[in-house]
């Protein structure tokens, strides 16, 4: 499930693009931009060297489809597994190609989000959003695929991962939906009243967890990263039950631009607040 090239251009609603022109026209002409970012962030962006050039978005809402498991089976469900997984990269791959449209170069402060709605229990969307950012040098810094990068860095991490000598080059991610075996009656009467460890359940999320940050390490080789910052296991059962569980690894591949690698000294500061 490495991530593929994204499609170009012509997969965003007809008010996406009309939105989209109009933005990219207001910053020629007024400087206009639209951010999600803090105040902070905005200018820390700024002192980075970037403008922030507009919010993009991606979305996707997708029906995940049914799979049986072994009930006294530790497995993955591929197929939901895959679901997930291809409802995510369309979302981000959206958010891209709007990002794209805009002329920008990255994409930062990247969240994605999964929200089910009462059409149906199958049904879930996937949203991906962030700031688009330009910048003002004119030096190259897409990815391998000739698209914005993504990040899910906030504004301050990107200042100061910039400040350190390396830049981002994608967001990356993996996943794994995992079928926890149950306990056999047997097992719950051996165990009852003992200290014991659940080995069951322990190689099951164990073999998840790995499956999916093998996965995430895989879309940062895809892209050449030297590493993965700000990497997160994120766990939810999606409403499948307490034995379906999915895990989540998301980060943010990073490459070296300096042979040098200084990171300023922290400082000292004081709230005044009351």
């Amino acid at each position: 499930m490495s991530q593929q090239v994204p499609p170009q251009g012509n997969d965003l609603p007809v008010h996406a693009h009309e939105r989209l022109v109009s933005m990219r026209s207001d910053a020629q002409h007024r400087g206009l931009f639209t951010s999600d970012l803090s105040v902070n962030e905005f200018l820390l962006v700024r002192e980075a060297g970037f403008d922030p050039v507009g919010l993009v978005v991606g979305s996707s809402i997708y029906h995940i489809g049914y799979q049986r498991a072994n009930w006294s089976q530790n497995q993955e469900m591929g197929v939901l597994t895959q679901a997930m997984y291809h409802a995510r990269e369309l979302a981000m791959t959206r958010m891209e190609e709007e990002a794209n449209e805009l002329g920008a170069d990255g994409i930062v402060g990247v969240r994605l989000e999964v929200t089910r709605h009462e059409w149906g229990e199958a049904l879930a969307e996937f949203v991906a959003i962030g700031t688009a950012i330009r910048a003002r040098n004119g030096k190259a810094f897409r990815n391998a695929h000739g698209m914005p990068f993504t990040s899910d860095l906030s504004g301050q991490d990107f200042w100061t991962l910039l400040r350190a000598g390396y830049r981002p080059v994608g967001m990356v991610m993996g996943n794994c939906v995992y079928h926890v075996s149950h306990q056999g009656l047997g097992q719950w009467f051996n165990q009852v009243g003992r200290n014991v460890e659940m080995t069951n359940y322990t190689q099951a999320l164990y073999d998840a967890r790995e499956l999916a940050m093998e996965r995430m390490q895989s879309e940062a080789l895809g892209l050449n990263a030297q590493g993965v910052v700000g990497a997160q296991i994120v766990e939810h059962s999606h409403g499948w039950g307490s034995h379906v569980i999915e895990f989540f690894a998301v980060g943010t591949a990073v490459i070296s631009i300096s042979e040098e690698h200084q990171i300023s000294p922290p400082s000292l500061s004081l709230l005044l607040n009351d």
